[in-house]
């Protein structure tokens, strides 16, 4: 299984890159420059064990391509439109998965959602319904990706109008040991992805005892 992660040189994409390659995933990273998604792949692929997926690197067009049929998208909020306008044609019979928040640029502690509700409706809008939009990962500490050697501390909750879809990000998401929920249609992203100012502001809080913390849906009947 080959999938491409574009914005994979970033913290969040790289950790994801690095833990999906170690779960048995092939990885490619994507970038308008190719260059660089080369070179950051390669600075990964050293830190893989023995009989892990492999981590590539290409430009995002190309990365895209080489995906079997899931590409996940980690790029900064500003990034957001103008790279899916650019392979929005490359995305036919492919599946997005939307993992970006939309920040404001000058308080991480506050998001700005799009007219469209969220960055995941924003996506589903851009790129219409043949492309199935999955939203995912949102709430997911970049330093706690990025730390392959300790267990993902948090739940994941994914949306997305296409049930289909949503299962097979699902069972993706999986294999990196995590719990991951199905929480509904695109539109509930506006409420997941809010939670993650939430989360930053608690985590960077003196007041807490914690600094990369997630969010965990937890049952009654569990201790």
């Amino acid at each position: 299984m080959t999938i491409a992660i574009l914005g994979g040189t970033g913290p969040q994409g790289s950790g994801l890159a690095l833990r999906f390659a170690i779960a048995g995933v092939d990885v490619v990273i994507g970038s308008r420059d190719g260059t660089r998604a080369a070179d950051g792949a390669a600075a990964l692929a050293v830190k893989l064990p023995a009989g892990a997926g492999s981590i590539s690197g290409l430009g995002n067009d190309e990365a895209v391509a080489a995906a079997d049929e899931i590409v996940i998208l980690s790029v900064p909020w500003n990034a957001h439109q103008r790279t899916l306008e650019g392979i929005k044609d490359a995305l036919a019979g492919k599946i997005l998965v939307d993992i970006v928040v939309p920040l404001a640029e000058d308080n991480p502690k506050k998001v700005v959602m799009p007219p469209e509700g969220s960055a995941t409706e924003a996506a589903q809008a851009l790129l219409g319904d043949d492309v199935p939009v999955v939203g995912a990962l949102h709430n997911v500490s970049a330093r706690v990706l990025g730390a392959p050697e300790h267990a993902i501390n948090c739940d994941i909750l994914v949306c997305g109008n296409n049930i289909d879809a949503k299962k097979k990000v699902i069972a993706l998401i999986e294999k990196l040991g995590v719990t991951a929920y199905n929480c509904g249609l695109a539109q509930s992203a506006r409420c997941i992805e809010a939670l993650t100012p939430i989360l930053i502001r608690l985590n960077i809080s003196k007041s807490t005892p914690f600094k990369h913390g997630g969010i965990k849906i937890w049952g009654e009947d569990q201790d």
